[in-house]
């Protein structure tokens, strides 16, 4: 078999297997020394990169940040979380589900798009509120809570459609009629944050 004949059967296993993979799992990549792509929903090492899914298809995740890394860094900012979400009134454990899947609590994470840190501040969005650095993760936090606190305003205390918004853009909720884009990222964001929500909501008090 050709080279090529080879990575052309990998690329079209890894294309049959993502398909096949449970819709409720998060999936990982990794790419061993002969340029094998191995996908799996139960990552052995921290060399797997997880995937998510866009409009674009799919992609590595925001962060990159190692599986063992992710209960460290969740305690370490866990304070910073609970003192800005008492500060302007919203629920820790909304907090932590937003960050959970903005960036796995990664304060490096950089989008594709150009969002930055914990809560992914867009360069727009940092300057409304201030945010001079958007890797400080104090100061991300603030700005990204004080942002989710207005577009839950904006949206008569609508979760939903505030997350929507969060993720696609106030304008793109307000497009729609006041409802969920139908963006399939923006639709599965909705989703997973409230799924952490809750899930967040049972184990922090």
């Amino acid at each position: 078999m050709k080279s090529g004949d080879g990575m052309a059967t990998t690329l079209m296993l890894a294309a049959w297997l993502l398909a096949a993979m449970p819709a409720h799992a998060d999936i990982y990549k990794y790419v061993d020394k002969h340029g094998r792509v191995i996908l799996t929903d139960k990552p052995t090492h921290t060399g797997y990169k997880r995937l998510v899914k866009t409009w674009k298809g799919w992609e590595e995740a925001k962060s990159r940040i190692a599986l063992k890394d992710f209960e460290k860094n969740r305690s370490r900012f866990t304070s910073t979380i609970r003192q800005y979400a008492e500060r302007y009134q919203l629920p820790h454990s909304l907090l932590h589900a937003v960050i959970t899947a903005e960036s796995a609590y990664d304060p490096e994470a950089v989008s594709r798009a150009g969002a930055v840190g914990l809560m992914q501040l867009m360069p727009e969005t940092a300057r409304r509120y201030g945010v001079s650095n958007r890797r400080n993760p104090a100061d991300n936090i603030s700005g990204g809570t004080r942002y989710l606190r207005d577009l839950l305003l904006m949206f008569n205390n609508n979760v939903q459609l505030a997350l929507a918004a969060y993720n696609a853009g106030e304008n793109a909720v307000k497009k729609y009629g006041n409802n969920i884009p139908p963006y399939t990222e923006t639709q599965n964001y909705v989703k997973k944050v409230i799924s952490y929500y809750h899930e967040y909501r049972k184990s922090m008090t």
